[in-house]
């Protein structure tokens, strides 16, 4: 039991929802239900799946490795951290890591053969920003675009990518469309630098938040929030969304309520409070779009 427990920690499963409503938003803005290839939708949700905890333990394993998660971390202290504990070793972590991206590629290259050339140089492109998240050659988290990476993965490449599975074509409406969300992702990062700024400057590793200081850091948290509110309501006025899609302002309570937590004190699970605005935010984006296609 502990070793499944343990395997299920590292991986960090409750993250995934952020993966299914990025890939379910580019096949929903493709087609009604009713029109959804499921075949290929369960196939991109698999292999995004196995790329997003694969990405997870991979990052953990670099971050132990370079003596950046510690005992002593935030991450640490507020949920089970089974590598930094010792529950897990690093040498399996970083194998069955290899053995999930591995199994996505296979998946891929399937979808590949069966879509088109141009979801190769997407796979390659998103492959490429989660595998060196933290590891060499670019361990581009450390140098302050973390969260530029993960806005493209989350947004054009994996909104994107899954429209074009669906519809075998991509235009520029769906990367407008993907904007919000992929922000929104990539905040659960920027919040998580910012409770670790004390941590990560004293580790020598450079990140968004302490370029920003923790004094305007959560100026800018805040001012990103706006602006993926503000996307949402201008590109629901003015295309390609509806006006179903205000919908999502259904979740400007939960925005606003989290905004005032932060400039409060930023709490240990940040990153977890964050990712509950991206799910909310995600769901209520889908059935607007549900409720376009089937009442606009």
């Amino acid at each position: 039991m502990d070793f499944y427990r343990n395997w299920f920690l590292a991986s960090r499963p409750w993250s995934l929802t952020m993966t299914a409503v990025s890939i379910a938003t580019g096949f929903i803005y493709a087609a009604t239900p009713g029109d959804i290839n499921w075949f290929w939708f369960l196939l991109t949700l698999l292999a995004g799946t196995f790329v997003h905890l694969a990405s997870n333990l991979l990052n953990d394993y670099f971050d132990v490795k370079n003596g950046i998660d510690t005992a002593f971390v935030s991450t640490a202290r507020y949920r089970p951290h089974p590598l930094v504990e010792g529950n897990v070793t690093p040498q399996k972590v970083f194998w069955a890591s290899i053995a999930l991206y591995s199994l996505a590629a296979v998946i891929g290259i399937a979808l590949v053969l069966l879509r088109g050339v141009v979801l190769l140089w997407i796979g390659l492109a998103g492959m490429l920003l989660a595998m060196t998240y933290t590891a060499p050659p670019l361990r581009y988290k450390y140098k302050g675009l973390g969260e530029l990476g993960v806005l493209i993965i989350w947004g054009p490449l994996m909104i994107g990518g899954s429209f074009f599975i669906q519809t075998a074509s991509l235009n520029e409406s769906v990367i407008i469309l993907s904007v919000p969300l992929g922000l929104l992702v990539a905040l659960v990062l920027y919040i998580n630098n910012v409770r670790d700024i004390i941590n990560d400057r004293d580790k020598k590793i450079s990140t968004l938040a302490i370029f920003l200081t923790s004094d305007f850091a959560i100026h800018f948290y805040t001012f990103l929030i706006i602006l993926a509110f503000v996307w949402v309501i201008v590109i629901s006025i003015f295309g390609p969304l509806t006006l179903f899609s205000l919908l999502v302002l259904l979740s400007l309570p939960l925005a606003i309520n989290l905004i005032k937590k932060m400039y409060r004190q930023v709490p240990d699970n940040a990153d977890a409070e964050t990712a509950r605005l991206v799910t909310l935010f995600g769901v209520l984006l889908l059935i607007s779009m549900l409720m376009s296609h089937y009442y606009g």
